[in-house]
């Protein structure tokens, strides 16, 4: 089984860095409804069977469902209408994906139609190059790649990993996608955790970029590993990013979690158990 990491290492694009956020309080007590989860979190699951992992998923009280491309494509080996059909009757609604940015991207964009998912998230940047300039590229083709989407009916926008917050010529490459890219056609979905682990602040990105942020990969992260881990058992404060979650502009939160301590599915009970204190 392939990570996302190992994904990343292999391409050469991941980065080193750790900060440890203020320590958990309970500041906020509002509960946190109709969470998601990315699928990837369950990739071997999906790819073996997905609408039974589905009926599992459903099980866990999860209400968003954001997929990830896959060995059986962009919905485990089930059609666009479908996937969402088999959602909706586990009383769960198919909202986003992860896709590429590609020579497949009209196939993509046909499928999301049909599938009626409000979000569509390019997952990795779709050329290399850690350079101001290459980032300035990227924001171009995001912006056309907003138009295209916005003309389905449909939003795009980024997902980030690590490396995406090194710097070249004094100036953080993540900064420089926000800056060159529209707002109203790119639509940041902030994985938390890589945040931090790049040592960066997310509340610092929801200050300077309020409102950019509609959608939250909200995962927890080792700090010694640089890996994913249960909820309260890193150094993500999560109590601290929900209260500043009007700035961020959240509208959707996608749990994601790449290595577990025994399964996703135990996993993800724990992490739907610790965000009831919310």
């Amino acid at each position: 089984m392939t990570t996302r990491k190992e994904f990343l290492f292999k391409s050469g694009l991941l980065a080193t860095g750790a900060v440890l956020l203020p320590s958990f309080t309970f500041a906020q007590k509002k509960a946190e409804k109709n969470l998601g989860v990315q699928l990837y979190t369950f990739r071997d699951e999906m790819l073996a069977d997905a609408r039974g992992t589905l009926e599992k998923i459903a099980a866990l009280g999860i209400k968003q469902i954001e997929t990830a491309r896959s060995a059986k494509g962009l919905y485990y080996g089930l059609g666009p209408k479908e996937m969402k059909e088999v959602c909706k009757s586990l009383g769960m609604t198919l909202r986003s994906g992860h896709v590429a940015l590609d020579d497949n991207w009209a196939d993509t964009l046909d499928q999301a139609s049909e599938s009626g998912q409000e979000y569509l998230i390019c997952s990795s940047l779709p050329s290399n190059g850690q350079t101001v300039d290459n980032y300035k590229a990227v924001a171009e083709a995001f912006n056309k790649a907003g138009e295209d989407c916005k003309k389905r009916g449909i939003k795009f926008g980024y997902h980030n990993h690590e490396y995406e917050f090194e710097s070249h010529n004094g100036e953080v490459l993540y900064d420089v996608l926000l800056d060159n890219s529209q707002a109203d056609l790119v639509h940041m979905e902030l994985d938390l955790g890589w945040v931090v682990v790049a040592g960066k602040d997310p509340l610092d990105y929801f200050r300077r970029y309020k409102g950019r942020f509609p959608l939250w990969h909200l995962k927890d992260m080792d700090m010694e590993k640089k890996e994913s881990t249960e909820f309260g058992k890193g150094g993500l404060n999560i109590s601290q990013m929900l209260a500043h979650k009007k700035d961020s502009g959240l509208e959707y939160i996608f749990i994601e979690q790449e290595e577990y301590a025994s399964s996703p599915f135990e996993s993800m009970a724990h992490n739907m158990k610790y965000m009831k204190r919310f």
